[in-house]
């Protein structure tokens, strides 16, 4: 057994290495004075000076942080009122049809989504550019929401919406008293997958952007395209960085979360033998 957990954790270290060293070594030459990856010639912060001084880029920046807030913030509304929806489905088969449904777009092809909604769009005579692009976004959010926020109802205490119900409560209010804080941190989940979702995709912004219209990950491959420049290799940094702050931010959210439920839950049990 524990010859088995030694070689489980070298290769969990294994496999981290790999996906992580390419990532590190994009990071170490977004340093260097050089104009190329095939040696370090010195430390430098230039590239890292003109990706901030490029007013084009800055744009393509803000756009990508709008849409990715926007599409999080709609998807999340309505992936939660659908998870909600799933949830008090009374009959089985329902429940699992629609959950089978979402599954299915958790699992389709980027690529799939991308040309269906162009097709789609070309149909209804819409134009390309940020509202075809956001409409997208929260359609291949609202999934992700739909799975982060399902769990959290399950554990829910269904007691309190029966108790609240028999106080008075109307639909509204036991909603927004009893369940949306009961399953906070699914929402918040939710959001935050949402939002990291909607900021690295390339696939359907590519498919959907038109010509008014860019994001950092279409930038940054057309940039690749023209040749290697240090310039992306910044800009990766600097994506990287903030996908890393989400992370951070997502585990004290959760860590605070699950400690308020551990007060709650010793203060219930103290209730309990006080009684």
């Amino acid at each position: 057994m524990n010859k088995f957990f030694k070689f489980s954790n070298l290769y969990l270290w294994f496999m981290f290495a790999v996906l992580y060293l390419p990532i590190f070594y994009l990071i170490f030459y977004s340093f260097n004075a050089g104009g190329d990856m095939n040696s370090f010639t010195g430390f430098t912060l230039d590239h890292y000076t003109k990706v901030f001084g490029d007013t084009r880029l800055m744009i393509f920046i803000l756009n990508t942080f709008i849409l990715a807030l926007l599409s999080a913030l709609l998807a999340t509304a309505i992936g939660t009122l659908g998870a909600i929806m799933i949830y008090y489905l009374r009959q089985k088969s329902k429940r699992q049809l629609v959950l089978n449904l979402n599954n299915i777009l958790m699992v389709t092809p980027d690529v799939m989504i991308g040309a269906s909604f162009l097709i789609l769009f070309s149909l209804l005579a819409i134009q390309l550019g940020f509202f075809s692009v956001l409409l997208a976004h929260i359609a291949f959010n609202v999934p992700i929401v739909v799975l982060m926020v399902l769990p959290r109802l399950y554990e829910m205490n269904d007691t309190m919406v029966t108790a609240a119900q028999d106080l008075g409560a109307n639909y509204f209010q036991v909603l927004t008293r009893v369940v949306l804080p009961s399953i906070a941190s699914g929402i918040m989940a939710g959001f935050f997958m949402a939002f990291t979702y909607s900021l690295d995709d390339f696939a359907v912004t590519f498919f959907l952007a038109g010509n008014g219209f860019s994001t950092l990950s279409v930038e940054i491959y057309s940039r690749a395209r023209r040749g290697i420049s240090l310039e992306i290799n910044a800009i990766s940094t600097l994506m990287f960085i903030m996908s890393l702050i989400l992370v951070i931010g997502y585990y004290f959210i959760q860590t605070g979360e699950q400690r308020r439920l551990n007060r709650m839950a010793k203060a219930q049990k103290g209730g309990r033998r006080r009684a």
